[in-house]
């Protein structure tokens, strides 16, 4: 009967970690994921408005506040606002904390179960902490790509828009109606900002700051130098584009000609990896022999240390900024 008894408590236990292993990876799966795609609406913003939401919200929403953000200065998420931002996410950064950080436990606890309790607390922190920062920020960098091949064709729409006698105003408007995300939903956000008031200059400076982009950032200055002193608008946005799309070319030709380079880099660093797992399998006694010797340990962390050093200083080698 205790036996029995003893089985059915285990037997919950393992449906109630499975349940919250399966909560939290859910809960992950929202805050990093999004319903919409290019192939179910534009953008954003015009769905909003078709649902019949206020200026105000959309402003509110789409262009969230960075300020207030207690944990700035800590290393690896104190610019998780301006990532989730940049990325596309309109979730708060306070909630994907939390949500990080509830997944973290509950995997910690769930796999406490079947290993140690170290290993299980790191490996949920490498996926449940780690891994989902790093998703948004790899999305964040995708999204900025996009945003900046977009680019010169947007110039060139607003550059016709103004040549053929259209104001500012429309030419943005045209671009975040005809264009797709996620340059439509940016411009969106502009002209949700000029419909509620905001200055056309302090749109264009609050894109730039939001995209912390320097092709946008130049947009931002020339539109500024325009409204200040005047001058042919269309032509410098003309310009511009051409500018970008050649700076775009030049990056993709340094590209291809470091990517020899790249591959001899990433070859290198992950060398000294393959030849410890290579040996520890074919031959095991080869490190476990000595790892009780004295000097194992300092050695083992001077070389791991100097294998970071090679793998930073090879990569500083073969990044180049455009």
């Amino acid at each position: 009967m205790n036996l029995l008894h003893n089985f059915e408590i285990e037997s919950l236990a393992y449906v109630g970690i499975f349940l919250g292993v399966l909560l939290a990876f859910e809960g992950l799966r929202q805050v990093l994921t999004r319903n919409e795609s290019v192939s179910d609406a534009r953008n954003r913003r015009m769905r909003m408005i078709a649902a019949g939401a206020k200026t105000e919200d959309m402003l509110r929403l789409l262009k969230p506040s960075l300020n207030h953000w207690r944990l700035e200065g800590v290393p690896f998420i104190g610019t998780l606002p301006s990532v989730l931002q940049q990325a596309g996410l309109t979730i708060r950064p306070a909630v994907f904390l939390l949500a990080c950080l509830s997944a973290t436990a509950t995997i910690s606890a769930a796999a406490s179960t079947f290993i140690g309790a170290p290993a299980a607390v790191a490996i949920a922190i490498l996926l449940c902490f780690v891994l989902p920062i790093c998703l948004a920020r790899i999305a964040r960098s995708r999204r900025m790509s996009a945003l900046i091949r977009q680019l010169p064709e947007a110039l060139d729409l607003m550059s016709r828009g103004l040549k053929v006698g259209h104001p500012l105003n429309a030419t943005i408007a045209s671009v975040a109606a005809d264009m797709n995300d996620p340059i439509a939903t940016e411009f969106g956000v502009m002209v949700d900002q000029i419909s509620y008031g905001d200055d056309l200059v302090n749109a264009f400076m609050d894109f730039a700051d939001r995209t912390e982009l320097e092709d946008v950032r130049y947009l931002s200055v020339s539109v500024a130098i325009q409204a200040g002193t005047g001058g042919n608008l269309a032509q410098v946005l003309g310009t511009l584009a051409k500018v970008i799309r050649d700076r775009i070319t030049m990056r993709k030709r340094i590209q291809a000609i470091s990517s020899e380079g790249r591959l001899t880099s990433n070859f290198l660093s992950l060398l000294p990896v393959l030849i410890f797992v290579s040996t520890s399998v074919s031959s095991p006694d080869y490190y476990a022999g000595v790892s009780t010797d004295p000097l194992f340990k300092p050695f083992a962390v001077v070389i791991l240390t100097l294998v970071v050093f090679n793998y930073l200083v090879m990569r500083r080698l073969v990044s180049f900024k455009i």
